[in-house]
């Protein structure tokens, strides 16, 4: 590939204010894009400065409402592509569908392949992304993917308030190897593990605890909170287990209608998560911590050659 110039970065409806902070950290301006849609819903994309021959970076995570960012984050690939960009990097803070990666019955689609080659088809040449629920998702991809982690940053967020008799949890079985990797920034922490099942989509019972979690404070990670269940379940059962305070780290705060109300009324005081979607206020229990610094980072490694590694590893430094 011939040597690539310019970054130039350019931002859907998803989270606008993400990829401002983006921006400003890698001291660039947006690229003037027009994102609309026509009467009967269609999505519209005029690109309105030249971006031909340049490294161009889309910033759209696939939020709620999902099929809509999603459909932006094509056209704008798709109109990128037929405006002669040099390279073009998806960057998908959040990677929605990713919850379903794996048939659990018959007759069940895997979506995030799905979207996975939608992306793929539509013309990016890289994906840059955080916390997937499931890192095998990266296989999906028949192009590069970054996939970098939030937990070194909301650990920082977690240890700057200097807790004692600290036990992080792991909401379920498929979470302990992030609670593993939260945990080598807290090395005095315990661990302990929830086991739920789930009757039905999106509810959560617990069925026990391995680890104790009596008189100390109970750090729950995860990576999405949607309706909430899963954090309201484990808290309930964690206080009932002798925890005198519990506090959520989560990467990607989906919030469902209701959620955060359910979420302000359970036991746990504080939850820490991400700007990898879009919100349109910060209510009590939650707490922002910025990833911009992070992607804006990478965004600048990807384009001068350097490596990510450092970015992804347990030992680096947080930006």
């Amino acid at each position: 590939m011939a040597s690539l110039q310019r970054i130039v970065m350019m931002s859907g409806n998803a989270n606008r204010p993400l990829a401002e902070r983006m921006a400003a950290h890698a001291k660039r301006r947006l690229a003037d894009v027009t994102v609309s849609r026509f009467r009967d819903g269609e999505t519209q994309v005029i690109i309105n400065d030249d971006i031909r021959g340049a490294d161009v970076f889309i910033i759209q995570p696939t939020s709620p409402p999902v099929n809509q960012h999603l459909m932006e984050l094509l056209v704008m690939i798709d109109a990128a592509r037929r405006a002669s960009a040099g390279r073009i990097t998806a960057v998908v803070p959040y990677y929605g569908y990713m919850r379903q990666e794996k048939k659990t019955e018959g007759r069940e689609p895997i979506s995030a392949k799905l979207v996975a080659n939608l992306i793929t088809v539509a013309g990016a040449n890289r994906l840059l992304t955080v916390d997937l629920t499931n890192a095998a998702i990266e296989g999906f991809f028949d192009i590069p993917v970054d996939h970098l982690s939030a937990m070194r940053h909301l650990a920082e967020r977690i240890n700057a308030l200097r807790l004692e008799n600290v036990v992080l949890v792991a909401p379920d079985v498929g979470a302990v190897r992030r609670v593993e990797r939260f945990r080598t920034y807290m090395r005095d922490a315990d661990v302990a593990v929830v086991f739920k099942d789930r009757p039905r989509p999106d509810e959560a019972v617990v069925s026990g605890i391995v680890g104790n979690v009596a008189g100390k404070t109970a750090v729950i990670v995860d990576d999405i909170v949607s309706t909430g269940g899963t954090l309201i379940a484990a808290a309930e059962a964690l206080i009932a287990n002798g925890a005198e305070r519990v506090l959520a780290a989560v990467t990607h705060p989906v919030l469902a209608a209701g959620a955060a109300e359910r979420l302000a009324a359970s036991p746990i005081e504080k939850i820490f998560i991400t700007d990898t979607i879009a919100l349109d206020e910060c209510p009590a229990p939650f707490e922002q911590v910025s990833l911009a610094a992070l992607l804006a980072e990478a965004v600048n490694r990807i384009h001068y050659g350097i490596s990510l590694s450092e970015l992804m590893s347990d030992s680096s430094p947080v930006v």
